[in-house]
């Protein structure tokens, strides 16, 4: 039984240095399968190539590819990335693919009902039939895990506020953290920031990547921190999806706010520092980082 459902785009991220695969959920469903969970990808490619070599990559991972649809008109998902001059990645996500076509089958509601955890972004919400997906699926979903994933310009604020009403557990990074409270008013810092989303919107649960600083944890209206973990990086594709999925299979093992969010520092700063959203790692290689820096503390 799938117990987490990741929902949104599938596509190949176009680097300087080659193509890899790629979109947020995705990503989080490889990982999630890395770690011993067997979540379920809904999403949607074209008949091409492009597709064909994505369905063969998941199986590979032996992520559950049964709920990829297909797409006789349009073509599978590419996206052109390319470094700034801070290394942190820019993209050109190339539209109309079949990712935004998403539809609602026969088998997707009743496997949204059963699962424990739903997985959306924003990203997918860029054309009507994948957000009116989206919205359907959500009716049904338990947890709802919110993935914000801002892309500009394929977000807007009315679809942005409406998906952080349905969230459960809420994951943005800093950029993202500032740009939406800076609809509503001017903060002095991100404890701040994160209380005021968490009472407007009522999300039990917010985590918030700062790159190299590390992770915030709000749940429950207690405040963790994680400072991060050094590595050297070879890009940031995947490592806040990586990040994400740790902190649920964490969750789901029942560990405390502390460990999950060392742990799933840990994870993120491991993706970071190989190549592509992707990589092949060791549940290993995640406690090595661990052993040697663990700093987390609590805060009110």
């Amino acid at each position: 039984m799938n117990n987490i459902i990741s929902y949104g785009e599938i596509l190949w991220d176009l680097l300087p240095s080659g193509a890899l695969p790629g979109g947020a959920p995705m990503n989080v469903a490889y990982h999630l399968q890395q770690l011993g969970q067997s979540p379920a990808f809904i999403s949607r490619i074209g008949l091409d190539e492009r597709g064909k070599d994505l369905l063969t990559f998941l199986k590979e991972k032996n992520v559950d590819t049964e709920h990829v649809q297909l797409d006789y008109h349009l073509p599978t998902g590419i996206v052109h990335a390319t470094a700034n001059d801070h290394g942190e990645m820019q993209y050109d996500i190339v539209a109309p693919v079949a990712w935004d076509n998403i539809a609602v089958a026969d088998d997707t509601i009743p496997l949204v009902k059963h699962a424990q955890y739903f997985i959306f972004g924003s990203l997918a919400t860029r054309n009507k039939t994948s957000r009116d997906t989206l919205f359907t699926l959500l009716e049904e979903a338990r947890t709802k895990v919110l993935d914000i994933n801002l892309r500009a310009p394929h977000f807007n604020r009315a679809i942005v506020e409406s998906l952080l009403q349905k969230a459960d557990i809420l994951k943005m990074n800093v950029s993202e953290l500032e740009l939406i409270t800076g609809w509503f008013a001017d903060f002095k810092s991100s404890a701040d920031r994160i209380a005021m989303i968490q009472e407007k919107f009522d999300i039990p649960t917010i985590i918030v990547t700062l790159g190299a600083d590390g992770a915030l944890m709000n749940t429950n209206g207690k405040l963790y921190r994680h400072e991060g973990f050094k590595v050297k990086v070879a890009d940031t594709i995947g490592s806040g999806d990586s990040f994400l999925a740790a902190m649920l299979t964490n969750i789901i093992q029942q560990r405390s706010p502390e460990e999950a969010l060392t742990f799933a520092s840990a994870l993120g700063a491991l993706v970071a520092s190989r190549a592509g959203g992707c990589p092949d790692y060791t549940i290993d290689e995640i406690h090595e980082l661990i052993n040697n820096d663990n700093t987390v503390r609590s805060t009110k």
